[in-house]
């Protein structure tokens, strides 16, 4: 059966330590003996049928599947136990893309010193080109399997970023070392394309936005696209994490928390195929329920020309992100001047800690209430696309902080 476990991903943005795997969740359940496998017949089937095709015959079946959830939910487990089980009882290829093992830790450090011109901008964190030279693999890794082309490099992606992706496919069994091969001198293995192939991507993926990315190249390329949400009380994250050899602080976990956007079937049309687990409590349900989400995804692929409304609704999703960015760092300057200007009035230093606490308390709230999706967020986003997107909102909080050094400075 799939039971998860906790994983090991730090917070973007964070530079902890890489902590080890953990205890697992729950013990795995036994099926009873005779029971019906349901889609797991149907999937064996369909496997059964295509292995009676010609070699080469159709269009390669290829699915995305993103795995999500806090520090220690029980993503990585889970995605080990899709990676040994899938191609055992549906009969699809699987590869496994963990990012903690394809994104260096360094990355989650803090920027080098004294870096030359050829280096990357410094305004792109270590963190965010990692994953953005990580996704670039993924595409070329996609474009060959679907058009049989050979695989090639990314023009912008580092060389170390591009051996460890060809390290993981090859340790998996998806690509052989061919020196007669043309160009990369690289072909697949019959596992990888004798079947239909799922790609699991095991990372925190703690933002809609993050998740997003990987839709869009599900959509360019016509494939399969679903989501796994790990759903686990924060305390038991917490306990958890606490039994690993390098945690993370406890305040990361709180913070991811605070920050993690579930999936929204009824907001998003994109994350239709989703399935949100407990994994507090393991079922042999959750595991027929996931081969289920699997098999419907694979079978209805995402098309190109999808709808206006459905593009409408992704391009919403990514103006609020950036809506809610753009107005912290906007609110952080305030916060700043506001402080300058308390100190210039000769504001005791005595007050000037309770001063920016409550400011730090009054922007937590603010962007907390514009990441629910407030009134003003939609404004910014659609009523005024000629402006900045955070202006009405940041003149908001503008007003708000200067009432509250106002109480202060007229002491």
């Amino acid at each position: 059966t799939l039971s998860s476990t906790p994983p090991r991903r730090s917070p973007q943005g964070t530079s902890a330590p890489r902590p080890r795997r953990g205890p697992r969740a729950c013990a795995p359940q036994r099926r009873p003996a005779g029971a019906a496998d349901g889609p797991l017949a149907a999937l064996a089937a369909a496997a059964a049928a295509e292995d009676e095709q010609p070699s080469g015959a159709g269009r390669a079946r290829v699915g995305l599947c993103v795995l999500c959830g806090l520090p220690a939910a029980g993503k990585s487990t889970l995605a080990r136990a899709l990676r040994r089980r899938l191609p055992q009882r549906p009969g699809w290829a699987c590869a496994l893309l963990d990012y903690d093992e394809l994104i260096p830790p360094e990355a989650f450090g803090p920027p080098e010193p004294g870096a030359g011109p050829a280096e990357p901008s410094p305004l792109l964190p270590r963190w965010k080109r990692s994953r953005r030279e990580l996704l670039q693999c993924l595409e070329r890794f996609l474009r060959a399997v679907v058009t049989g082309d050979p695989l090639s490099a990314p023009a912008t992606a580092a060389q170390p970023a591009w051996e460890r992706f060809l390290a993981c496919c090859h340790g998996q069994g998806l690509l052989s070392s061919a020196e007669s091969d043309a160009g990369a001198g690289r072909s697949w293995t019959h596992a990888a394309t004798s079947r239909p192939l799922y790609v699991i991507l095991d990372d925190n993926f703690y933002y809609q936005s993050m998740r997003y990315e990987v839709y869009q190249l599900a959509r360019k390329y016509s494939l399969s696209f679903c989501q796994l949400f790990l759903e686990c009380p924060l305390e038991c994250c917490l306990q958890r994490n606490r039994l690993r050899s390098h945690p993370l602080p406890d305040q990361t976990i709180h913070l991811m928390a605070r920050r993690i956007e579930m999936p929204d079937l009824k907001k998003n049309a994109w994350e239709q195929n989703s399935l949100i687990l407990k994994s507090f409590d393991c079922t042999s349900e959750d595991n027929e329920q996931i081969i289920s989400l699997l098999a419907a995804a694979l079978e209805n692929p995402v098309k190109q020309n999808e709808e206006n409304t459905e593009q409408k609704e992704a391009d919403r999703a990514i103006c609020a992100a950036s809506t809610v960015h753009q107005a912290d760092q906007t609110c952080r300057r305030i916060i700043s001047q506001t402080m300058k200007d308390a100190k210039d009035k000769n504001v005791p230093s005595s007050e000037m800690k309770s001063l920016a606490e409550e400011l730090n308390k009054l922007k937590a709230e603010f962007l907390e209430d514009l990441r629910q999706g407030n009134e003003l967020k939609n404004q910014s986003c659609i009523q005024n696309q000629q402006s900045e997107p955070a202006t009405s909102v940041t003149s908001s909080f503008q007003h708000e902080a200067t009432n509250v050094v106002n109480k202060y400075i007229l002491k």
